[in-house]
């Protein structure tokens, strides 16, 4: 079993049928990324 996760926000993208357990990193498409900063005024 294979994951890619983001390397921006570490969240999981996709899982994919590999022999070995398997970490790829990728980036969250454009506006999906979770590691928004959001103001904390």
């Amino acid at each position: 079993m294979g994951t890619i996760v983001c390397q921006t926000c570490n969240c999981t993208i996709e899982h994919f049928e590999d022999e070995k357990v398997t970490r790829l990193y990728s980036k969250c498409k454009e506006g999906e990324c979770q590691a928004v900063h959001e103001d904390l005024d």
